[in-house]
């Protein structure tokens, strides 16, 4: 059976409001989003901010342009890195408020700060949890591999994983399905034995239609997509997203 043809009956089984496949039965990879879900952006929404003539207002403009303009890249059939995309995205914001801000300037901020982030506080005692309990972690990001690498690195989070993935190889960020597919097929799992753990509601319905299970983390700002098929698990932290994980059989 085609890709297409099991994602298509992935979906009218969900949207026919049946219960979830395979709820409450663990799955076989845990999938983690990286930024925002693991590590804290507070230092570099400030960084933004000052960068913006102290306008911390526009950091969340700031932010969705980055992710408007990856998937114009990707739709586009071009590839360019996450960090070049977000440090463009911060100089079209910049210029909209009248703040000339080079290329070079603005890679060097983006590379910097993402690159010195600290995991939020319950990180890692969630992830002992799982690991205890025996799931397989990998993280799965639309960063590059290197600035994947230095951030966990920074964070300690290196040791709590089984394999960190990038999405560089497939050319697409997520949300794409073939990107999901593709991590999928690295971890040598079918796709609904893939849960993919967020904080970001596109990132989550992505996978969701992609034929994963997802897992919700509410943190401060973020919301599930309201059109999107129903997530299993939906927690305001990883601890709590932990808890209800290691009840799996």
């Amino acid at each position: 059976m085609s890709l297409a043809k099991r994602l298509k009956q992935n979906n009218e089984h969900f949207n026919m409001g049946t219960s979830i496949v395979n709820k409450n039965i663990r799955p076989k990879v845990l999938f983690f989003d990286v930024n925002e879900t693991l590590l804290d952006l507070t230092k570099v929404q400030k960084k933004v901010g000052e960068v913006l003539g102290g306008r911390e207002d526009l950091v969340t403009l700031w932010f969705t342009t980055m992710l408007q303009y990856s998937l114009v890249t990707s739709a586009s059939g071009q590839y360019k890195p996450f960090g070049h995309i977000g440090a463009a995205a911060l100089q079209m914001v910049a210029a909209n408020v009248g703040i000339p801000l080079s290329e070079e300037e603005a890679r060097k901020t983006i590379s910097e700060e993402m690159g010195s982030l600290p995991a939020h506080p319950e990180v890692k005692e969630a992830l002992t949890q799982l690991k205890t309990a025996g799931y397989k972690l990998v993280a799965f990001t639309n960063s590059s591999k290197d600035g994947l690498k230095k951030q966990f690195e920074y964070a300690g989070l290196t040791e709590y994983f089984d394999d960190m993935l990038s999405v560089e190889p497939t050319g697409k960020f997520k949300p794409f399905t073939d990107t999901y597919a593709w991590g999928a097929k690295q971890m040598c799992v079918e796709l609904k034995e893939c849960m993919l753990v967020a904080a970001h509601g596109w990132d989550v319905a992505g996978a969701l239609w992609a034929g994963w299970r997802a897992a919700f983390i509410g943190r401060p700002g973020q919301q599930e997509y309201p059109l999107a098929l129903k997530t299993e698990i939906v927690a305001s932290d990883l601890k709590k997203a932990a808890d209800i994980l290691v009840t799996y059989s």
